[in-house]
């Protein structure tokens, strides 16, 4: 508790007020619930009084005085409303607008009502003060406080500056600068980083870098702070909003995640050397972070605003980091809610039905997996190669998840759902995934030396021996494709080559698997389809076609389209074929399926045709990854214990941090930020990668985490900057578009 040394007692608008020494009276008036307007002040910055919005009357002291660098005094009288006053700000106010842009939109009788895309007046989009609005609090000013009678509308005399649009995530037009000076204060006092000030004086003067030199180059680091703060649109996201929520767009790492894992707040963790924490994060919202710290498609990355300067943070490599080197202490806070009478089924142990089992769990109810494999993990275990995932990494969070008294039968296939009712089970979730490969459907691929890439991984998984000979073609662009090349070559192939219909462009595999599937040597022969296969006794001959790239099919890629009389035959001692995966669902479970024959779920709760049945992972969405199969598992573990009953919350806190209006602003200046490059994780050399299934990528060491925890831009941050009327703004019209 702060020891107060003073209090004194001031009046303002006839209301007496307590307030502690060193308290403004822009402070006192806003803690008796008095309004005074303010366009330069923020709260959270030192206070200047350069757009004399807050000018007040003080009873003994000559002339108006700015309230937010008016310290009170004890027996102060402040008239905060006289006509004088009003008639200072409106006079103010007219003299700003007639040096801003926008002028004529901020005065406009529908500027409250505006749609934000059309405009009846002839007025440039760009110009328009509603142009991406979440900026500009000039228009509540505007409403507040007035304009003088009497006196001509405002008009705008160009200043000449001429927007800055090559800036990364910034788009600056200082002809809208109206030197608050918040952007600077921002910058300096709440970041630390001292990238922008007061450029030239007079009319002339704008805020930004020295001259000639890029927000790149003057140590900017884009949080983007400045332009949170900026009152006036002068600065603006690049981004389109599109109507969704501003989070959601300005912190697409977080909303990319299908589990909704706090990406920025765990990387902050990093760079703060809070291992520990950083792990927490991790486990509020996924019981496989070592996995996905090793195979997760990384959606985030792909969505990380740091691209926009290089390349993405690694956010994958760091969540792998400190799920393998930070303690586990995130144990100490995970509760469990009192035991339940009723018991839930699910059909598979893969990473959907087991993280299903997992918070179920946690919420009380007896659970019972059952998988028709030998060991659980589903795909994980089965599909993915050892030198992604080692088994060990993988029987580590499986066995977590067992621990905390899941029954787990193996080896039972469950082929009726009414049999499983049958055994008291209260509701059931179905998470078989997509285990049948898909076959090329040409003449010849029923000859022994032709493999399906699921069959071959799960064999070599299994520990069995499997010979391909010298001489491999893989057929697709998959991710199991990539890995049944792989896998070739450390069964001994020599020459391995996938046989791709598109180009490497258009591979959905990840890029850094084919990257390491070409640094080990695999070969790609892009823009071929098979017609048929002719094998015999010694070697499997393969007839392809060459493509052409034609428009662009369903999936968004263009579509590949057979060269006429192109057709030519290669040799290869066995094939592959990894094009895809499809359900295998028993008959006897009786739900509803889809036209492609996946299970058919209500997408909000996972809930099949029949009650109490619920269904996620691959086996609802068709192959997908392992994140995506985890977040199915958390909805469906919700909507099972709303089913039950219960309130469908399995949300946990794990730690203290995140609570963002506790952590400070301060970021600290780093030169050459903005240039600073993605940490690269040491690798097994692809010589040593080809003899063996030891992992190939070794992680980062503690050193390495931090400094690539460090490139973050830190987007979240800003949001604590944010002007309370453009909060009310944004929470107003998302409620009159949910009405």
């Amino acid at each position: 508790m702060v020891k107060v040394s003073k209090w004194l007692n001031v009046t303002i608008d006839g209301v007496q007020i307590k307030v502690p020494e060193g308290t403004t009276v822009l402070l006192a008036a806003r803690q008796a619930g008095l309004h005074i307007p303010t366009l330069c002040y923020h709260p959270k910055l030192s206070p200047t009084g350069a757009c004399r919005m807050c000018t007040v009357e003080v009873e003994g002291m000559k002339g108006f005085h700015t309230s937010c660098t008016l310290p009170c005094s004890d027996g102060m009288v402040v008239h905060t409303s006289t006509p004088a006053v009003k008639s200072m700000r409106q006079h103010v106010l007219w003299l700003l607008l007639s040096d801003y842009p926008c002028t004529e939109c901020l005065l406009c009788d529908k500027r409250n009502t505006c749609n934000l895309r059309s405009c009846e007046y002839d007025i440039p989009v760009e110009q328009r003060c509603c142009y991406k609005w979440e900026a500009c609090e000039l228009r509540f000013i505007v409403d507040d406080v007035g304009l003088p009678e009497g006196l001509p509308k405002p008009k705008y005399a160009h200043r000449g500056f001429k927007p800055a649009e090559d800036e990364p995530l910034i788009l600056i037009d200082r002809n809208k600068c109206i030197l608050c000076e918040r952007c600077i204060k921002a910058c300096q006092e709440a970041r630390g980083i001292g990238a922008i000030g007061f450029i030239f004086r007079g009319r002339n003067s704008f805020t930004g870098p020295p001259p000639g030199m890029s927000l790149e180059d003057s140590g900017c680091k884009f949080c983007c702070t400045c332009v949170e703060v900026c009152p006036s649109g002068a600065l603006l996201d690049k981004v389109s909003f599109d109507d969704k929520p501003r989070e959601q767009v300005l912190v697409p790492c977080k909303y990319a995640c299908p589990a909704g894992i706090d990406v920025p707040r765990y990387i902050r963790l990093i760079a703060e050397g809070k291992f520990e924490e950083a792990l927490s994060v991790n486990r509020e919202r996924v019981p496989f972070p070592k996995v996905l710290g090793r195979v997760c498609m990384h959606p985030c990355e792909d969505a990380c605003r740091r691209q926009e300067l290089n390349k993405p943070i690694a956010i994958r490599l760091l969540k792998r980091f400190v799920a393998d080197y930070a303690k586990p202490t995130w144990k100490e806070r995970s509760t469990f809610k009192p035991k339940k009478e009723k018991r839930i089924a699910v059909i598979g142990a893969g990473p959907a039905g087991l993280t299903a089992a997992y918070y179920l769990r946690k919420l009380g109810y007896s659970i019972t997996v059952f998988d028709e494999n030998d060991e659980p993990g589903g795909m994980m275990r089965y599909g993915i190669p050892h030198y992604r995932l080692p088994k060990e990494v993988l029987d580590e969070e499986v066995n977590e998840i067992l621990s905390l008294g899941i029954e787990l039968r193996t080896r039972a296939k469950v082929e009726s759902i009414e049999w499983l009712f049958a055994q008291g089970f209260s509701s059931i979730f179905i998470a078989i995934g997509t285990q049948k490969a898909i076959k090329l459907g040409i003449d010849g691929e029923e000859h022994y030396r032709v493999i399906d890439g699921l069959t071959l991984l799960k064999r070599v998984n299994m520990g069995e021996q499997v010979s391909l000979g010298e001489s491999v073609g893989v057929i697709g662009g998959g991710n199991v494709a990539i890995d049944a090349s792989r896998v070739a070559l450390r069964l001994g192939a020599d020459n391995v080559t996938i046989l791709y219909r598109r180009t490497r462009d258009e591979m959905p595999a990840l890029d850094e698997e084919i990257e390491a599937a070409l640094e080990e040597g695999v070969r790609i022969e892009p823009l071929v389809a098979p017609k048929r296969i002719i094998g015999n006794d010694d070697s499997v001959n393969i007839e392809l076609i060459r493509m052409r790239l034609g428009a662009p099919d369903e999936t968004g890629r263009p579509r590949p389209i057979p060269i006429e009389g192109s057709e030519f035959m290669l040799r290869f001692d066995s094939l592959i074929v990894a094009i895809g995966q499809a359900p295998e669902i028993p008959k006897g479970f009786g739900v509803e399926l889809t036209r492609r024959g996946l299970i058919a779920v209500d997408d909000k709760t996972l809930a099949t045709s029949i009650e109490g049945v619920f269904a996620g992972g691959d086996i609802v969405l068709g192959p997908s990854s392992v994140i995506e199969a985890i977040a199915h598992g958390r909805l469906a573990a919700s909507s099972i214990d709303k089913f039950l009953g219960g309130d469908g919350d399995i949300d946990e806190r794990l730690t203290d941090e995140g609570f963002i209006e506790k952590r400070s602003l301060w970021m600290g200046r780093v030169d050459g930020f903005a240039y600073l490059n993605r940490v690269k994780p040491a690798m097994l050399h692809p010589d040593v990668r080809r003899e063996n299934f030891d992992e190939v990528e070794l992680g980062f060491t503690p050193e390495e985490a931090i400094a690539e925890a460090a490139r973050c831009l830190q987007c979240d941050m800003r949001f604590q900057m944010t002007p309370m009327p453009i909060r009310k703004l944004e929470a107003a019209l998302r409620s009159s578009q949910r009405q």
